[in-house]
């Protein structure tokens, strides 16, 4: 899959961002007044920001509003439905944190569970994908809650917390990664059959199709070299999940908090791209690129 970048952006961030919200709401830190604004707004501006980055990636982004209307059936209408419900439920308890220093545990925790629901109901808009064997696993869901949850504790200075989930962060991913390099084989999906030409024997492309790339080769055809997303996994790990825990476990010092974070930041970004690039979608076989 293309690794746009709008979409590499709403992923990492608005996970931060729901991710330190869940927190907030369950009560792990509880600051009042001026500093209970200041928590907030960085919480809101990782969440918001990210889901304003994932419009970009729409050819018709003032249609976004119509996807509201299909939560039966769509994934991205249930994310955008519990988004709003939970920046609504977690502004209420902020605001009360705020102007009145006066914490309603209850919305908070309703706040705080709705924001993990978000941060579910995107990973699920890839885990649906029949298209996508790499997704289709109970590993997608299970990384993003995780990276969520870990990247809010580690936001907001839980060093125990954050220090556990990211040493499971790293263990699931590389078993995602074990398990998902070898999903599309074992899916069954080859050129026969997605051509359905399979009754007549052994299919392989002749020629290509046209000339020229198109939307689907854009979109839903990416190579990575071998080599290439092998250092790229080796970068990730120590990025996103092992030099955090060692700044982490060091005697704490603001500078070393936030080398952390930014560490975090940057492995997850780089964890998203190849979550993409390295995603092959079933319509490559038509192309050759299998």
């Amino acid at each position: 899959m293309h690794p746009a970048s709008s979409v590499i952006l709403f992923n990492t961030f608005s996970g931060l961002g729901f991710g330190l919200l869940f927190w907030l709401g369950m009560g792990a830190i509880v600051p009042m007044g001026s500093s209970a604004f200041i928590w907030f707004a960085i919480a809101y501006i990782l969440a918001v920001g990210g889901l304003i980055a994932s419009t970009f990636h729409l050819g018709h982004p003032e249609r976004a509003i119509k996807a509201f209307s299909q939560w039966k059936t769509s994934w991205l209408s249930r994310e955008g439905i519990c988004a709003v419900f939970a920046l609504i439920v977690m502004a209420i308890y902020g605001a009360g944190l705020v102007f009145f220093e006066t914490p309603l545990a209850l919305l908070g925790i309703i706040g705080g569970i709705a924001s993990l629901g978000v941060v579910f109901t995107t990973s699920m808009i890839y885990a649906q994908m029949k298209t996508v064997p790499r997704w289709r696993h109970w590993t997608t869901p299970a990384m993003y809650l995780t990276l969520s949850i870990g990247g809010g504790a580690l936001l907001s200075g839980q060093v125990l917390i954050a220090s556990v989930l990211l040493i499971v962060g790293a263990l699931l991913q590389v078993f995602a990664w074990m398990t998902g390099d070898t999903r599309f084989k074992a899916s069954g999906t080859n050129m026969e059959t997605a051509t359905g030409l399979g009754h007549i024997g052994k299919v392989r492309a002749f020629e290509p199709p046209h000339t020229g790339t198109n939307y689907l080769m854009r979109e839903f055809v990416h190579q990575v070299g071998r080599k290439h997303a092998e250092k790229l996994r080796i970068i990730t790990i120590g990025l996103a999940f092992v030099l955090p825990v060692i700044l982490l476990l060091l005697p704490f010092s603001h500078v070393l908090a936030a080398f952390a974070v930014l560490s975090h930041i940057a492995g997850v970004l780089t964890l998203r791209w190849l979550f993409f690039a390295q995603a092959e979608h079933v319509v490559g076989l038509y192309y050759g690129k299998r």
